[in-house]
Order: structure tokens, then C-alpha cells, then sequence
């Protein structure tokens, strides 16, 4: 074997320029996520071999520049510069090559073995640009493979580029100077100068690269070079060298290094770079014609949404059905299996009945992350973003606040770190404030199981009201809170449109797996645990002291069943009270149990909302995780012989329809899980916002749970 034989790449790249779809087709299912060391920005890695080289595959975050104003851009330029990756691949999309070329020309200047990735060349083609990738390639000194990701095509010939540049064999590598300017080149020399005395500062870093990032006032160079033990002298040469660039052009230096990129990019794309005869307006501009219109944009939208939420329900009561069949013949087997006592009941009406209870809801969850990932690998999830900013804009709210925000359909947690990418401390909080209205994946179980079981013909409608709910309340209470607690003036914001793209099978598939595997590991963990808790909780004491004696009523009933002459009519009418009876002792047994005792004292303050003790430790216990809520019902509700399912047990609890819209408001906007309020804990740094986050939500969940049960009595015969 000769030379080296494993390999790290790294991918990095705008976002939307398909990096995350050539990672997909490099490494197919062989990844694994977790975050970046010390910080939370999600961390994707991959392996493959290719012509006997074991290769590793980084996929950095998705970034605009290499600056150091984001948590992703010092996150992906830190691994480059300290990690050493063999080859960073630079994903451009060809059919937006001028903004993409800023972040590829900043790679250059940091000197590292390069491969740019023109990916979406069949888009440029259909847009009638015409590139001379040759020529293209000669200018910037880095080889260039054309890929389209969607279609795999080439992904082999980007592999043999990463060899060939890895060995030094490749023939248009070549390192090349962007020039300044006399006067900026002039500073950089100087400064360039004072680094020689520091071998180490200058070993570590490209010197030329080192010097420019401390004219443009780079923070994170900066605290390097204070460190340094010509720090002082080397921070106030910078100083005098920004001086001296303002002077002469009344512009920062950042500013001038800035717009001779975008000169560098203008001109090498104008040697390379033109448009066909046949270029005209695309058909992504035809579609935003229609989606993004003032008026036709946001009905639009809520069509899509009401379609997605109809679906959801509608297809997913399929499998959903199967499943529960599944979970009871499941349960009816381990009971004839195992012989009677706690060990049976932990495993029947604990582990099966709540760990059961929500796994049947995982066609649901599929279903909608599907439409979620349909949305985004399509381009319209950006549409979305971009509508909602002009609305969100003329409340009051910051429109960049909205990304976050559709992330928070997902689940709370990223959406909540996604806040980073705000720059005003402000928004961040105000944004995190109102994320836990947007209803999370780990909810809708809770709504899928009480609008089947309540309004199984509208179902998708209830659900889709919901949802909707929660977007208009997060709107309100966020115009709220920048009126009285975040006064101050919102930053500009310019959101990028992706052109449109049929999404892939593999893409989709990857992305629904990830999701499914997210929430099967919660069934094998918390709600697991949880459900062996609430079980325990429910079956201690032994010792019940009964208001009646149940047994003697049973068994003097069975005797008058098994004495002759008793009529057909009699026997119906004694089994249907024995049946009561034991449901009557059932009741009072688990009301005088542990977990019946935590219910029975925080009732009177749920009571006005029409919720038992039942439900109020399904919420309690939905602190955890929302998943955990089903999981409890599941254990609380189905505990009589006749019952066939959970939704069966709850319709006959005595819960009526305006009860069940309350207890799904309440779920949508009381508190979110522990793990969410840890993370509002860490992105705040303050425990004052995380319990104000705390009070103001549940608060609002107790007065808008109130004011829908009350309000439903127009639309339901409810006691």
C-alpha cells in the first residue's frame, strides 16, 4: 500500500447548496449526530471507502463567510483551522455562483487543500447560465467536479478529486492572492512582519490569513493574538493599520477587504460566466409568483398546513389501527403467558399499556416529518419563513425570529438554540420566550389520541385548529412582550429563496429515520421509565382501606348466576353490574393509591377546567416529556376488563367533547419538557427567565383552557 490510506473531508457550504444532500449520497445511512465539543450546533459525521481509502466525512454547519458572527461559522472554521481536515470540499450552487463564491474565496485565503463541489449544474443549465468550469477553475486555483446532488451524479469523480488533491496531484491546485489594494496590502506586509516573532502564532496560522481577519476586527483572532507574547505590540500595529485605511478611505478595513471579494468574484465570473439567449424568468419565479404573493401567499400557506395536519391524521389512522390491534393481542398473550400478580400487572398495564399507548402514534409522527421534510427539501419551508416575516414585521416582531420558530414543529430544544443566530440579546429572548407555543412532535400523540377518540370525523380539522392556535398565540403574546418588556427597533433582515427542487427518496427517507429513531429511543427510555413509575405509584399502597365491601357484592351476584332458574334477561342485567362494581372498586382503588392522592390534591385548581384527578397527573408527569402524557392515560385509564383500547377507555371516563378541547389547548401551551427548560436555562443564562417562562405559560394554558370549555358549549351539549 502506498501513502495514506484514511482520509478526513470536510464538507462546508451555504446553506441550501445541497451539502446536506451530497453528505446523504457520500455516506447513505452510515452517520451519526451528535454536537460539536462545548457547543450545541448539531455535529453530522459519516464513513465510506472509496479505491481502498478509508474516508471520514465532516459535514460542517452551513454558512455564509467564515466571520466570526455566528456560533456556526467559528464552529466550522475551527475545525478547518485546528482540526486539519486532509481536504474541505466547498459545495457551490452553480445556479447562484456569486453568492456562494464569497465563503469559497475566503477558503483560499486560509491556504488548505480545496475541491469545490459545483453542485445543481442542471439548474444553472434550465436557467440558461452558461459556465466555463475550466476556465473557472484555473482562475481560483482549485479543481472543480460538477455534481447534482439529488441524482448522485458526480459523487465518484468528487471522491477521486479529494485523492488526487490529498496527494498533491492535482493539477489545477495552485494557491493564489485575492489583492487588496496597495494600501491594504501594505498593512497586511506589516503586520505580517511583527508575526515572524511569535514561531508558534505563526506556524499555527496562515500569516497572510492570520493578518487579515485582524484587520477586519475578527474577535475570536483577535483573543489569539492577545494571548500571543507579542500580543500588545501586534494589536497596536493593527490598530494604526486600521487607522491609516480609514483615513485614506473613510471606510473600515472590513469594509474594504469586503468589496475587493466581491470585485475578485465580479471579475472571474465575468471571464467565465454568461447568459444564454434562452434565459429567461425561471420556473422558481413562476411558483413565487403565486406562493409568495401579498395576498395569495398566506392562504396558501395554510392550505399547505391544513393538508399536512388533514393527512397526518387521516393516513395515519391506518397503520395506527394495526398497531393497536397489535399492542392488544400483544397484552392479551402476556396475560394468558404470565401467572397473576405484580409482576404481570407492571408488565400489562405498565410497560404494554403505557409504552404501547404512545408507540401507536408513530405513523403520525412519520407522516408529519415527512410533509415537514417535503417542505424544506422542496423550498417552499423558506416560502413559509418568508411570508410570516412581512406579517411578523407589522406586529412588531423580528422576522429572522420566524426560522427558530418553524424549527419549534419539530421539537423545542434546537429551535430554542437556534436562537443563536439572532444577534440582539433581545430577540434571542423574546424568540425563545414564545418558542414553546409552537407545537412540538411529542405533543401530537396527546391530540391524535383525544380527537379520535372525540371528533374521530373531524379529527384533522381539530388537530389543524390547534396548531393554529398556537401560531396565532406566539404571534400575540410576542407582540405583547416587544410592547412592554422589549422595546427597541427590529434589525433588517434579508431571508435567501432557494429555487425549487423535487425532493429525493433517500433524502426524505434519511431525514423521516432520523426523526422515527428520536422518538422509538424516548419509548425505550423515559416513557418507559415512566410508565413503570406511574404503574408503581398506582398499585401501592396494597392496603386499601374501600368505602363498601366490592368483594361480597361480586360474589353474591355470581352466585345468583350460577343458581338455576335464573333468566337470560337477569343474568345480562347482573354482569352488566358486576362490571360496574368492579370498575367502582378499580376507581376507588387507584383515588386512594399514591398517584391517586398527588391528583386528588392538585384537583381543585384543575376542577374549573372540567379535568379529574386523571388528567391533571398525566399532566404533571407531561413535565417530563409530552409523550409521557399518553403513556399515563394509557396506565390510568385502561384498567377495566371490558375496555377495548385507550381511546374506548377515555370516551368512557365521563370526559366530554369541551373537556377534551380544553385538555389539548392546555397541553399545547403549558410548559414544555425538562430538557427544553434546561435549554432556556443555558440560552437565556438566567433561572428569572426560565421560571418567568415557566409562569407565563402556564398561566396562559390555565386561562385559555378555561375560556375554550366554556366557549365550546356553543358548539356541544357538554355538562
Amino acid at each position: 500500500m502506498e501513502g495514506k490510506r484514511e482520509l478526513v473531508i470536510a464538507l462546508s457550504g451555504n446553506p441550501n447548496a445541497g451539502k446536506t444532500t451530497i453528505f446523504n449520497q457520500l455516506t447513505g445511512a452510515r452517520q451519526k449526530v451528535g454536537n460539536w465539543s462545548g457547543v450545541t450546533v448539531e455535529k453530522k459525521e459519516g464513513k465510506l471507502t472509496h479505491k481502498g481509502y478509508e474516508i471520514t466525512v465532516v459535514d460542517l454547519p452551513g454558512i455564509y463567510s467564515l466571520t466570526a458572527y455566528s456560533i456556526e461559522e467559528v464552529v466550522a472554521r475551527n475545525f478547518i483551522l485546528e482540526e486539519h481536515p486532509d481536504v474541505v470540499v466547498d459545495i457551490l450552487d452553480a445556479s447562484n455562483l456569486e453568492r456562494n463564491l464569497y465563503l469559497a474565496v475566503q477558503l483560499i485565503e486560509l491556504n488548505i487543500p480545496l475541491v469545490f463541489a459545483m453542485n445543481m449544474v442542471d439548474v444553472a443549465k434550465a436557467r440558461g447560465i452558461v459556465i466555463d468550469y475550466d476556465q473557472l477553475s484555473r482562475l481560483l486555483g482549485v479543481p472543480i467536479v460538477k455534481t447534482v446532488g439529488t441524482r448522485g451524479e458526480g459523487i465518484e469523480e468528487l471522491l477521486d478529486m479529494v485523492i488526487k488533491v490529498s496527494r498533491g496531484e492535482a493539477k489545477a491546485s495552485r494557491h493564489i492572492h485575492i489583492n487588496y489594494g496597495k494600501e491594504i496590502e501594505e498593512e497586511i506586509k506589516k503586520i505580517r512582519q511583527i508575526l515572524k516573532k511569535d514561531p508558534e502564532l505563526n506556524k499555527s496560522y496562515y500569516p497572510r490569513w492570520f493578518a487579515l481577519k485582524l484587520l477586519e476586527g475578527d474577535r475570536v483572532v483577535e483573543e489569539r493574538a492577545k494571548g500571543s507574547p507579542i500580543g500588545e505590540e501586534l494589536l497596536q500595529a493593527v490598530e494604526e493599520s486600521k487607522k491609516r485605511v480609514f483615513d485614506l478611505f473613510e471606510e473600515e478595513p472590513e469594509t474594504i477587504i469586503a468589496e475587493a471579494r466581491y470585485g475578485f468574484i465580479s471579475g472571474a465570473l465575468k471571464e467565465t460566466m454568461r447568459l444564454s439567449a434562452a434565459a429567461k424568468k425561471t420556473i422558481s419565479d413562476k411558483i413565487d409568483q403565486v406562493l409568495t404573493n401579498r395576498l395569495l401567499g398566506f392562504p396558501v400557506f395554510i392550505f399547505f398546513m391544513y393538508m399536512l395536519f388533514q393527512a397526518t391524521f387521516t393516513l395515519g389512522a391506518y397503520p395506527v389501527e394495526w398497531i393497536e390491534k397489535g399492542v392488544e393481542l400483544l397484552s392479551q398473550v402476556v396475560t394468558n403467558v404470565m401467572p397473576p400478580g405484580l409482576l404481570r400487572d407492571m408488565v400489562v398495564d405498565g410497560i404494554i399499556s403505557g409504552v404501547g399507548g404512545v408507540i401507536v402514534f408513530l405513523p403520525n409522527i412519520l407522516l408529519l416529518f415527512l410533509g415537514i421534510s417535503l417542505f424544506e427539501d422542496t423550498g417552499y419551508m423558506a416560502r413559509a419563513a418568508f411570508i410570516m416575516d412581512r406579517i411578523m414585521h407589522t406586529l412588531g416582531l423580528h422576522g429572522k425570529s420566524f426560522i427558530p420558530l418553524l424549527m419549534g414543529f419539530g421539537c423545542n430544544v434546537p429551535a430554542i438554540m437556534a436562537t443563536r443566530t439572532l444577534e440582539s440579546r433581545k430577540d434571542r429572548i423574546l424568540t425563545i420566550l414564545i418558542n414553546p407555543l409552537m407545537s412540538c412532535s411529542a405533543r401530537l400523540p396527546v391530540y391524535v389520541l383525544i380527537a379520535g377518540a372525540f371528533f374521530s370525523k373531524y379529527a384533522g380539522n381539530v388537530i389543524f385548529g390547534i396548531y393554529f392556535l398556537g401560531i396565532v398565540l406566539a404571534i400575540i403574546m410576542g407582540q405583547i412582550f416587544r410592547k412592554t418588556l422589549f422595546k427597541g427597533e427590529t434589525a433588517p433582515f434579508v431571508l435567501e429563496l432557494p429555487p425549487y427542487r423535487l425532493p429525493t427518496l433517500k433524502s426524505v427517507v434519511i431525514h423521516m429515520w432520523d426523526n422515527a429513531k428520536v422518538y422509538l429511543q424516548k419509548m425505550g427510555g423515559v416513557v418507559l421509565a415512566f410508565s413503570i413509575v406511574i404503574w408503581f405509584l398506582g398499585a401501592f399502597p396494597r392496603d386499601i382501606h374501600y368505602s363498601t365491601d366490592y368483594d361480597s357484592k361480586i360474589k353474591a351476584l355470581e352466585t345468583v348466576i350460577s343458581q338455576k332458574g335464573t333468566k337470560d334477561t337477569q343474568v345480562k342485567s347482573i354482569k352488566e353490574e358486576i362490571i360496574r362494581l368492579k370498575k367502582a372498586k378499580e376507581e376507588e382503588r387507584l383515588s386512594k393509591s399514591y398517584i391517586g392522592r398527588l391528583g386528588k390534591a392538585i384537583e381543585p385548581v384543575i376542577r374549573p377546567l372540567g379535568f379529574d384527578w386523571k388528567l391533571g397527573v398525566s399532566l404533571i408527569t407531561g413535565f417530563v416529556a409530552k409523550e409521557v402524557v399518553v403513556s399515563t392515560m394509557g396506565v390510568l385509564y385502561q384498567t377495566g376488563e371490558d375496555e377495548n383500547g385507550l381511546k374506548d377507555a377515555i370516551r368512557k371516563s365521563g370526559i366530554d367533547k369541551c373537556t377534551a378541547l380544553a385538555f389539548m389547548v392546555f397541553v399545547l401551551i403549558y410548559v414544555p419538557c425538562m430538557v427544553s427548560l434546561v435549554t432556556i436555562w443555558r440560552e437565556t443564562g438566567s433561572l428569572g427567565w426560565t421560571f418567568f417562562s415557566i409562569g407565563y405559560l402556564m398561566t396562559l394554558a390555565w386561562i385559555m383552557a378555561y375560556l375554550v370549555r366554556f366557549t365550546s358549549h356553543i358548539f356541544f351539549t357538554c355538562p
